[in-house]
């Protein structure tokens, strides 16, 4: 029976490589995947998923007012049939395409497995990853470790000098140089939210 999947992560953590390499596993048994990622984020180049590993795909793109279940539908009656859905970078998705997803396994018997983010910067859910972890038949954490060795639940925003931000839109997209993973203690000591001598510990 088809499911619907969230694996969240921090930044970094290698989601993209595990998507790709699942993707990779159903094709080398001669199953068809459909891979989609956000148009917004555009940083391996429009309609491609890449890893920092160096592997990378093409992938459509959908936007916040596509709807997923007609396109998934279209692409299936066009193209034959669809062994499994990829989605990447799964915290763009408005919660209407969650839902939309959620149709696709329940209705069209398609598994459909998500990438994405679970908070941003402040720490708050994404409106699609809050859908998702609502939603999703299973969910599933890529870890990442903090530079204390902990695992990292959280990320900074930072700027061209490294300083860490605190305020700005939920979304801006950026790699290694604007995103640090943390786990929580850190995170909150970079976001000034530990007491003075809590920070000096944190260290």
């Amino acid at each position: 029976m088809a499911k619907l999947y969230f694996h969240y992560s921090t930044m970094n953590a290698g989601k993209s490589t595990v998507l790709l390499q699942a993707s990779h596993n159903y094709r080398e048994n001669k199953m068809r995947t459909y891979l989609l990622t956000a148009q917004i984020d555009d940083r391996a180049g429009a309609g491609r998923i890449a890893s920092r590993i160096g592997i990378g795909a093409e992938a459509d793109v959908f936007r916040p007012e596509d709807d997923l279940f007609d396109r998934i539908a279209a692409e299936q009656a066009n193209s034959g049939a669809i062994a499994a859905i990829f989605v990447d970078e799964a915290q763009f998705l408005t919660p209407d395409q969650v839902w939309q997803l959620a149709r696709v396994v329940d209705d069209l018997d398609i598994p459909v497995l998500t990438y994405g983010l679970r908070v941003d910067f402040q720490g708050k859910l994404f409106p699609g990853s809050a859908t998702l972890l609502a939603l999703a038949d299973e969910m599933r954490e890529v870890r990442t470790i903090c530079h204390c060795g902990k695992k990292a639940t959280m990320v900074v925003r930072q700027d061209d000098q490294g300083n860490v931000l605190t305020q700005g839109d939920q979304v801006q997209i950026g790699g290694n140089e604007s995103y640090v993973s943390l786990c929580r203690r850190h995170w909150r000591a970079a976001m000034g939210d530990l007491p003075a001598r809590a920070r000096s510990s944190s260290n």
